[in-house]
């Protein structure tokens, strides 16, 4: 399997710990091993992953937040 690899994402509409817990599921669904931080104030997700950017962000996305990679 990939090597896990930390993404930095902006997360839109995220207005509360449901949001957060909600956006942590979507990403685990993906990768039950990923590690996710979310800064809510922010509107961002520290992932260390082995997913891809673009995987994520489509989950995302499809899940009601929409999300796009941010450079470190």
């Amino acid at each position: 399997m990939n090597e896990r690899h930390e993404l930095l994402m902006a997360v839109d509409g995220m207005t509360c710990d449901g949001c957060v817990n909600a956006v942590r599921r979507i990403v685990h669904r993906l990768d039950p091993q990923a590690e996710v931080a979310v800064d809510l104030e922010h509107g961002r997700a520290r992932i260390l992953t082995r997913a891809q950017a673009l995987e994520v962000a489509d989950a995302l996305d499809e899940g009601g937040y929409p999300a796009r990679a941010m450079t470190m």
